[in-house]
């Protein structure tokens, strides 16, 4: 009799350990996001506010440069609950039609060009004259690489785009084609940037420029001195806390009014993706490799929710309201009660 109440016991005990490994499975679900380097803050914000309503669920974010963050999808046969783009022409561009149905435009931004108190020339550097700081000898700069990050590939743009609207005809041969390999010619009308692969350009031509995979690797070398200027989203300027030279919206592809102007810049990266200088807006999917696509949905839904909208404005982000998809009918019925 004692055996076998002993035995029982045991087997109660397994039982309940086993529950408990099972409960803590249930507890442990795991919400994995692939985000751009600039969505470090609002993402942050976002995770705590959702594991807050989730107990037991663990946010796990990797930021990275956004072509950088679909390629760990598309090439490494990696996938996460939420793709996060600060470009979302990007995710058709790279993710069609075997690695996303749809996408979802929510948020924008715009360069600047940030910088410190220590920076040389701080005090005289302005919306007018930054160009001419910047082709200064003992001035240095940094952007992010083109073939990795949005913001990358953006700012040859922005310095294409400003040649045209300060009637400098060599701001970019003196800023880009001087210290890279980056070449833009003129057919037309339109300006073609060609950007060489990632070994072409790192290290730079110069000693003047650094460039590195992901935008906010530029805070480190501003934070340090290594380089008095970088260019950056605004949203990172403004959660680090940093000066910035607020550009002329006619080149800081932030303003909706200047599509057409700026479509007048496009450029080829390595991997022969032609991209169109465009108001900058942020996308994301669901892939359809995702283990847990509904916990993806509640979370993009806070993404989308007024709360969420509150996240990105704080951070310098402004949310668009409503916000857009191309596949209406594809996006899961959870999100669009959000878009237009």
């Amino acid at each position: 009799m004692m055996r076998y109440v002993f035995r029982i016991s045991i087997l109660l005990l397994a039982l309940t350990a086993l529950c408990a490994l099972c409960a803590n499975a249930d507890d442990g679900e795991v919400l994995k996001i692939y985000h751009a380097g600039s969505l470090a803050a609002p993402m942050a914000d976002l995770e705590e506010i959702f594991e807050a309503g989730h107990p037991g669920v663990n946010v796990q974010r990797e930021a990275s440069g956004s072509n950088a963050a679909i390629r760990k999808i598309t090439e490494l046969e990696k996938c996460a609950e939420i793709l996060n783009s600060a470009d979302y022409k990007l995710i058709p561009n790279m993710m069609y039609p075997d690695y996303a149905d749809w996408y979802i435009i929510y948020a924008s931004n715009e360069i600047v060009l940030a910088y410190t108190d220590e920076s040389m020339y701080a005090e005289e550097i302005t919306p007018e004259n930054w160009y001419d700081i910047l082709r200064r000898p003992d001035v240095s700069f940094f952007f992010s690489n083109p073939n990795d990050d949005p913001c990358g590939y953006r700012s040859p743009m922005v310095t294409q785009l400003a040649e045209l609207y300060y009637g400098d005809d060599q701001i970019f041969d003196d800023l880009i084609e001087a210290n890279t390999d980056i070449t833009a010619t003129e057919e037309d009308g339109t300006w073609m940037i060609t950007v060489p692969p990632t070994n072409d350009l790192v290290p730079p031509k110069t000693d003047r420029l650094t460039i590195r995979s992901r935008s906010v690797e530029g805070l480190a070398f501003l934070d340090s001195g290594d380089v008095d200027y970088a260019f950056e989203y605004r949203s990172v300027a403004v959660q680090h806390g940093l000066n910035y030279v607020d550009l002329p919206e006619e080149i800081d592809l932030g303003s909706p009014d200047e599509a057409e102007g700026y479509a007048r810049v496009k450029e080829t990266l390595a991997d022969g993706q032609i991209l169109t200088a465009a108001p900058i807006m942020y996308g994301f999917t669901i892939p359809p490799c995702t283990e847990n696509p509904e916990l993806a949905q509640e979370f993009a839904a806070l993404m989308l929710s007024e709360e969420g909208q509150e996240v990105f404005e704080d951070n310098g982000q402004p949310p668009i309201v409503p916000a857009r998809t191309d596949r209406p009918d594809e996006v899961p019925d959870l999100l669009t009660p959000y878009l237009g």
